[in-house]
């Protein structure tokens, strides 16, 4: 069974570590992004990167978030990390990547949510 990975900000590291991820393939799926900007932007933000360049995966909008190759990705914009669907969505491990989640005690409210682990970047 595939680890259940959710990332918490899509900045930079965020889009970095999603594109890592779906190139290296195996068993480790990204089923969520939370950001505070809207899916079509964070989108257009994976698919063209100015240092990475073109994200060469099948990508397209859906209702609550996007797909990459077939896989859904739900994106959410919520700012505080223990109300986010992390059990609703049975989330392994949240790679925290927004800057302000950057110790323990603030990263275990996405313990509360209901991931099994967090990686603060």
């Amino acid at each position: 069974m595939a680890t259940r990975v959710a990332i918490n900000g899509f900045g930079r590291i965020g889009r970095c570590v999603f594109r890592r991820i779906v190139e290296q393939g195996g068993d480790v799926q990204v089923v969520a992004v939370n950001d505070l900007v809207d899916k079509e932007t964070l989108l257009h933000l994976l698919k063209y990167d100015s240092v990475q360049g073109r994200f060469g995966a099948d990508v397209a909008l859906t209702d609550d978030g996007f797909s990459v190759n077939g896989n859904a990705v739900r994106c959410t914009a919520e700012k505080d990390p223990a109300n986010l669907p992390w059990s609703e969505l049975d989330v392994d491990v949240v790679i925290e990547s927004t800057g302000f989640f950057t110790d323990g005690e603030k990263a275990k409210a996405h313990l509360t949510a209901g991931a099994k682990k967090v990686i603060i970047s």
